[in-house]
């Protein structure tokens, strides 16, 4: 499969059109001079000759001024070098107007008596005009294509965000559902009377993770409730009635994130820090909500038994995936901590969401 080219998909669909704008700036000066070197009456040929010329002699300039000025010093911040070539192009090429235009319309069309539209004392303030005017639309189609760039950019980079994300989560449902499925088979073998109950709860967190999770936000609420449910199945396999403290602080219980944030951490908790029935260890959670912060950490005690194992544990499917999404999703605002010491694994998870 070859590699994710934001440029190349970019330069197959460009919006930059010179040859559109051109013919199109060009059509309206043509139609606008026409009309002024005419006087608003009905033109005749000698005013369609003239306008054609003049025009031909403003193309030299403006084209200076759109593809050598405005690329090389404009657009590069050169702001006092652009400022003078563009007085001196405007002067150089009014001079040249004014000298030489009316002769060279003689030579070309000696069966035509043709009156100067445009004296020599506003000759400047004409070329001038017409030189900022262009100038500024020139500048409009570049800010135009520009952004229609930017948003097609930023379009294209949010696809692969979702992309990734949702090949990201399509790993961590059948790890979650590989887990749980474990427990209902302990239980199975061991004939346990509650395996139903358990089934159905395990259907219940099962749909969230699935189906209502599938979305690019949810609430705390939400979350909270799945971590609930997924610490009352858990008891089954663990058959210790506490064995989670859960402290929640919230401010508002609709606050969104991105789902399935938290369960990869759970599941790891579990999984490495209580290691058999009787075990007196909790895993301990506060997860907290104050204005735009959310903040979630996690903490289970380290069993010599495991000890060795840690590290390639916690860097497992569940794990990688949480690190990837909040690097897609909360892009420099998050925080993600693991603070591993001699006897106890902690996870913290920061989130600043400023629409909120």
């Amino acid at each position: 499969m070859h590699p994710f080219n934001f440029d190349t998909l970019i330069k197959k669909s460009n919006y930059h059109r010179p040859l559109i704008f051109n013919s199109v700036l060009w059509l309206l000066a043509f139609i606008i001079l026409l009309f002024i070197f005419s006087k608003g009456k009905s033109p005749i040929k000698i005013d369609y000759i003239y306008t054609i010329i003049f025009l031909l002699f403003m193309a030299v300039p403006v084209s200076i001024n759109f593809y050598l000025l405005i690329p090389k010093f404009l657009k590069l911040e050169k702001y006092s070098a652009y400022i003078l070539l563009f007085i001196g192009n405007l002067f150089c090429f009014s001079t040249i107007y004014i000298l030489f235009f009316q002769s060279i319309l003689d030579r070309l069309f000696p069966d035509y008596f043709f009156i100067s539209y445009v004296s020599k004392t506003n000759g400047y303030t004409i070329f001038g005009v017409f030189l900022v005017a262009t100038t500024l639309l020139k500048l409009a189609e570049d800010w135009f294509h520009f952004n229609t760039l930017e948003n097609k950019t930023l379009k294209l980079e949010n696809q692969h965000i979702q992309t990734q994300l949702s090949s990201l989560r399509s790993q961590i449902n059948p790890h979650f559902l590989f887990n749980s499925l474990n427990v209902i088979y302990a239980m199975a073998l061991e004939k346990e009377a509650h395996i139903t109950n358990a089934i159905v709860e395990l259907s219940d967190v099962l749909r969230y993770v699935i189906y209502d999770s599938d979305t690019e936000r949810v609430s705390i609420k939400d979350e909270i409730k799945l971590l609930q449910n997924y610490i009352s199945f858990q008891k089954y396999r663990v058959q210790t009635p506490d064995s989670v403290y859960f402290d929640i602080t919230i401010e508002n219980e609709n606050f969104k994130i991105y789902p399935m944030l938290l369960l990869p951490l759970l599941e790891n908790s579990y999984k490495h820090g209580i290691t058999n029935n009787h075990s007196p260890e909790k895993i301990r959670i506060h997860l907290s909500q104050h204005k735009h912060q959310f903040r979630f950490e996690i903490s289970n005690r380290i069993h010599p038994n495991v000890k060795n194992t840690l590290d390639n544990a916690y860097s497992g499917v569940g794990l990688e995936n949480l690190k990837n999404n909040l690097l897609l999703v909360y892009p420099k605002q998050h925080t993600f901590t693991i603070d591993n010491t001699t006897d106890t694994f902690k996870v913290t998870i920061e989130i600043t969401d400023e629409q909120y």
